[in-house]
């Protein structure tokens, strides 16, 4: 899908008012990262030669976002915000001279499909040398939307604003996204000539199709889904982005072969990577860095980041992994059991109610219930090793640095505090007393007061 002959101009230089946030609107997230990354991922399978960013002042967090995330960007601010002309106006700074084609993307539209866009620069490049190429839609409803006014002979002859068109043209079914592939070539002569005699004193890009026809050049239109074209203007949008990712993130995992019991309730981050015949319960969150491998079961009620799963293992009902955590083959991680930043080797158990964090569990191990790795005296945090087949019982407390060798054996309730040998027992609980009659003496006491 390259197109090696394209450079991207991305305008991302949006105040976001609507969202109410002290973030820039382009770093809201969905799917676990910001929609500038989201868009950016898109466009990086298309391999442009160049991107440009088009940034507002006081925007340093989104050019440092987006190089923390490996993005070769150029990045340009617009220090007045004067429409959407003007923005790509100050990209001609660093490509004057470009000649090949030129898209121009908004950072707050994020879900444009790579398809979309090599469909788009392969009509630029095409026979008929199309000087724009508009990306236009068919929206649920159209009423706010600009039109695409097309001509007898098919070319697209002008843009026109919903509050300024006929009803012969508010009856065009297709409009606006906003989003073209530009004729390099002519792209900075076009937006030199565009006025900002209107009623908000802005230069509109999309006034450019008047004017490459008025220059003898044709225009037409690419058509895309509504919902690859969702603008996010406020949290409201920003919940309707979220929706329509999650879906292609659901629909993916299925068609690679997992069962999702209720999809709708399983929310995945954008890199989640789903092996085959993987089932997962309703109500599962994954965050991001997780690898589930192949027959793997995940129960309802879990929550995953940053964790990578064996073939075969069983987690859940209402589990936590967290960062670090690894999690081997035919491994057992119950309900109420949270694992962080600990390796749980093959056959492992801990099927309830214990946190393991900061550790090595060896091969099947068995984790007893109410089980603690004490790993955080305070100050720093230690390891605890538990090796292959040991048992620790019910609700020992592992108190970090400390290490119970293979097929050695807790008791239960006991405070493990120094090293236990392998096959060894280590018990710390007091002696039980026993009082005879004691009871039955208190009760009848009690009753008579």
């Amino acid at each position: 899908m390259s197109h090696t002959n394209t450079a991207a101009i991305v305008l991302a230089a949006g105040l976001g008012t609507r969202m109410r946030s002290n973030l820039p609107k382009v770093l809201h997230p969905i799917a676990g990262r910001a929609m500038i990354l989201q868009l950016l991922a898109s466009l990086s399978e298309i391999e442009p030669e160049r991107i440009i960013l088009i940034l507002g002042p006081g925007m340093e967090a989104v050019n440092d976002a987006v190089l923390a995330a490996g993005y070769s960007v150029e990045t340009v601010i617009q220090q007045d915000r004067l429409g959407t002309g003007h923005a790509v106006q100050q990209a001609e700074e660093v490509l004057s001279g470009y000649s090949g084609n030129v898209l121009v993307l908004f950072g707050d539209s994020p879900l444009i499909t790579p398809d979309t866009l090599a469909d788009m620069l392969d009509v630029r490049s095409g026979s008929d040398d199309p000087a724009v190429v508009v990306l236009g839609f068919r929206p649920f409803d159209p009423s706010a939307y600009g039109r695409l006014v097309v001509g007898d002979t098919g070319n697209l002859d002008r843009i026109v604003e919903a509050k300024d068109a006929s009803e012969d043209e508010l009856a065009t079914e297709i409009c606006n996204s906003g989003v073209m592939a530009i004729d390099g070539k002519i792209l900075f002569d076009l937006t030199a000539k565009l006025s900002s005699d209107n009623a908000k004193g802005e230069f509109y890009l999309t006034d450019i199709v008047g004017l490459a026809n008025e220059a003898g050049r044709s225009c037409t239109i690419v058509e895309g889904d509504e919902e690859e074209l969702v603008g996010v203007n406020s949290r409201a949008e920003l919940a309707v982005a979220e929706t329509v990712l999650q879906d292609r993130l659901r629909e993916a995992a299925m068609e690679n072969g997992a069962t999702l019991i209720d999809p709708s309730s399983v929310y995945f981050s954008f890199d989640t990577q789903i092996g085959q015949d993987v089932t997962i319960g309703p109500n599962v969150f994954f965050g991001p860095g997780v690898e589930i491998c192949d027959g793997v079961e995940i129960r309802a009620f879990c929550h995953i980041e940053g964790t990578f799963v064996e073939n075969n293992a069983i987690i859940g009902p209402f589990a936590r992994l967290r960062p670090g955590a690894d999690i081997g083959e035919e491994a057992h991680i119950g309900n109420f059991v949270e694992i962080k930043n600990a390796t749980v080797a093959a056959g492992a158990k801990a099927n309830h109610l214990s946190y393991i964090g900061d550790a090595k569990v060896g091969a099947k191990a068995n984790i007893g219930a109410g089980t603690i790795t004490c790993n955080y005296d305070g100050y720093v945090k230690s390891m605890t090793e538990i090796g292959a087949g040991a048992f620790i019982g019910s609700n020992t407390a592992l108190v970090a640095p400390v290490k119970v060798g293979d097929g050695a054996i807790t008791g239960a309730g006991s405070v493990i505090t120094k090293n236990v040998e392998a096959d060894a027992l280590a018990v710390t609980r007091s002696e039980q007393k026993t009082v005879e009659g004691y009871a039955a003496k208190l009760r009848a006491k009690r009753a008579k007061k």
